[in-house]
C-alpha cells in the first residue's frame, strides 16, 4: 500500500497528529493508499510557510520572467509524468484512463500559458486631470491563496487556480478532496523538482471540518479559490466575507443541452452522450437536462437510448471502457436516491435506473447509464444537481420555450445547443443565462477561455486573461512634481 506525506514549506511531513486515513479504488473498493489526516495545526503551518515565502526570501525578489520560467519548467515535468499522474488519478477517482490521459497531457498548457503571461502584467500611466502630478498604476499579487479542489478532476482544477496565482506572484496552499488526495501529492513532487522556493506551494490533506475552517479564516489568507458543491461554496463565501477575503467559486450546474429540429442528428446524439455519460456525469458542466424539439423528440430519444445501451462499463484503467464507477460511496447513494425520486415524481425510466447486474462490477461503485423521459422542468430530477450518469429528457416546441426552460433553474454554469441556423445561434446564445455556451459541440475547455457561472453556479472566472486579474490588486501611485505645496485645507 502506498503511504503519503504532506508537503509543507518544502518538506515532506506527517500530520501533526500522526494520523492517516485510507483512500479506496472506486473500481474494486480496495484500499490502495494511506493519506495524512491533517488538522488545524497542519493548516496553520502551511499558511505560515506560504506567508513567509510571500513576504521574505527569494520568491518576492524573483523577476516576473523568472517566475514564468519556473512555471514553464513545471509544465515540462507534468508532460513527462503525464501517464503516471493519470494512472494515479484513475486509481483514486475511477474516471476513464483515456480521459485522464487527455487531461494530463493538456494540463501543461496552463503552466505554459500563464508562465508566458507572468512578465506581461503591466500597469498604466494615467493622463490625470491634476496639474503637476504623475499618476501610474501597478498590479500586485494578493498574498497567500488557498485552492480547494474536488474529487472529479483534481489536477486539472488545481491548474485553473495555481497557474494564474503563481504567475501573478502569490504563494499557495492546496487542499485536495479527502477522496482524491494522492495525485496532488504526486504533483507536489514535480513542484519541488522544478525548483520553486520552499513555501511557495504547500499541500495539506485531510477533512473539511478539520482543515477547511482554518484555511478559509486565517488572517494571512488573502484569497480562496474553490470548486465544488453549492452548499460548501456558500459556507466558504460566508466565512471569507467576515474578513473581506477574495473568492473565486465554481459551483454546481444543471446544464441544458438543447437539440433543435434542424440539428445534425448524429452529431447531436454523440454530443449528448458525451455530455452526460463520458465522465459518468461527474462534472459540474454535465449536460444533465436534454431539451429536444417535439417534432424530433421520439426519434432522438430512441437514438440516444440505443447508443447508451452499448456503453461498456468496467475497469477505468482499460482503454476500451466507456463508463467507469462513481468516485465515492456517498455519491453512489446520492445518485441512486435521485433515481428513486425521479421515479416517484412520475418520470419514465427508459434506460438503466440502478446498479449493473454484471457480477464483475459488484465490488465497484457503479451506476448504470440512466435516461428519464417525460420529465417536467419543475421536477427535482431537473432542478437539483445529481452529479452522476443520469439524463432527464424534456420536450419543447419553440425557441422561446427552449430558452425559458434552459434558464428556469438556479444554476447557470454551462449550456449547449445544436442547430444549423445562424440567426438562431446568435439569438439563443445571447439569451441563455450561462457562463459558457457551446454550439454544435459540448464539454470543450481551453486554458485561454474563461470559465465560470451565472446565478448559483459561482463567482468569478477561471482560465484566460480574466483569471489572472483575479489574483492581483491594483495600486495607484501619484507623484507631485510641483515646487510648492498647495493649501493643505483644500482637496486637490
Amino acid at each position: 500500500m502506498q503511504t503519503y506525506k504532506m508537503f509543507i514549506d518544502g518538506r515532506w511531513e506527517d500530520a501533526a497528529s500522526g494520523e492517516t486515513f485510507e483512500t479506496k479504488n472506486p473500481f474494486n473498493g480496495k484500499v490502495w493508499a494511506a493519506i495524512p489526516k491533517g488538522g488545524k495545526e497542519d493548516a496553520e503551518r502551511a499558511i505560515e510557510a506560504a506567508y513567509r515565502a510571500f513576504t521574505s526570501g527569494s520568491w518576492p525578489t524573483l523577476t516576473a520572467s523568472a517566475r514564468g520560467h519556473l512555471l514553464r519548467r513545471l509544465g515540462d515535468l507534468i508532460a513527462e509524468n503525464a501517464e503516471h499522474l493519470a494512472r494515479t488519478e484513475v486509481t483514486d477517482n475511477g474516471k476513464l484512463i483515456n480521459e485522464m490521459l487527455f487531461q494530463l497531457k493538456y494540463i501543461p498548457q496552463w503552466y505554459y500559458y500563464f508562465g508566458g503571461l507572468a512578465d506581461k502584467i503591466e500597469g498604466a500611466v494615467i493622463p490625470i486631470d491634476k496639474p503637476e502630478t504623475f499618476n501610474f498604476t501597478r498590479n500586485e499579487p494578493l498574498g497567500v491563496c488557498v485552492g480547494i479542489t474536488p474529487w472529479n478532476s483534481p489536477l486539472l482544477l488545481l491548474a485553473y487556480k495555481l497557474a494564474p496565482a503563481l504567475a501573478a506572484g502569490n504563494t499557495f496552499v492546496a487542499k485536495p478532496s479527502e477522496f482524491t488526495s494522492a495525485s496532488t501529492l504526486e504533483f507536489a513532487k514535480l513542484v519541488e523538482q522544478a525548483g520553486f522556493p520552499a513555501g511557495v506551494f504547500n499541500v495539506v490533506t485531510g477533512f473539511g471540518a478539520d482543515v477547511g475552517g482554518t484555511l478559509t479564516t486565517h488572517k494571512h489568507v488573502a484569497k480562496i479559490a474553490f470548486t465544488g458543491s453549492e452548499a460548501t461554496g456558500r459556507k466558504i463565501g460566508e466565512l471569507a466575507a467576515r474578513n473581506f477575503k477574495k473568492v473565486t467559486l465554481e459551483l454546481g450546474g444543471k446544464s441544458p443541452n438543447i437539440v433543435f429540429d434542424d440539428a445534425e442528428i448524429d452529431n447531436a446524439v454523440n454530443g449528448v452522450i458525451s455530455g452526460i455519460f463520458a465522465a459518468t456525469g461527474q462534472t459540474c458542466i454535465a449536460g444533465s437536462r436534454l431539451l429536444v424539439q417535439r417534432s424530433i423528440h421520439d426519434q432522438f430519444l430512441e437514438k440516444i437510448v440505443n447508443l447508451a445501451k452499448t456503453a461498456r462499463m468496467g475497469d477505468p484503467l482499460l482503454t476500451n471502457t466507456q463508463v467507469g464507477p462513481v468516485t465515492t460511496p456517498p455519491q453512489l447513494e446520492k445518485i441512486l436516491g435521485y433515481i428513486d425520486i425521479a421515479k416517484n415524481e412520475g418520470a419514465e425510466c427508459v434506460l438503466g435506473g440502478g446498479r449493473p447486474s454484471n457480477p464483475e462490477l459488484s465490488n465497484g461503485w457503479f451506476v448504470e447509464p440512466t435516461i428519464f423521459s417525460g420529465v417536467r422542468n419543475d421536477m427535482r430530477i431537473a432542478q437539483e444537481e445529481v452529479f452522476g450518469p443520469v439524463l432527464s429528457v424534456i420536450p419543447f416546441d419553440t425557441d422561446e420555450e427552449a430558452v425559458h426552460i434552459a434558464n428556469d433553474t438556479n444554476y447557470g454554469l454551462a449550456a449547449g445547443f445544436w442547430t444549423q441556423d445562424m440567426r438562431r445561434i446568435l439569438k439563443v446564445s445571447a439569451a441563455i443565462q450561462a457562463g459558457t455556451v457551446w454550439v454544435n459541440t459540448y464539454r470543450v475547455i481551453s486554458y485561454m477561455s474563461p470559465l465560470g457561472g451565472y446565478k448559483h453556479s459561482g463567482i468569478g472566472r477561471e482560465n484566460g486573461m480574466a483569471s489572472i486579474q483575479q489574483y492581483m490588486q491594483t495600486k495607484s501611485v501619484m507623484i507631485s512634481t510641483a515646487e510648492d505645496v498647495a493649501n493643505p485645507f483644500i482637496m486637490r
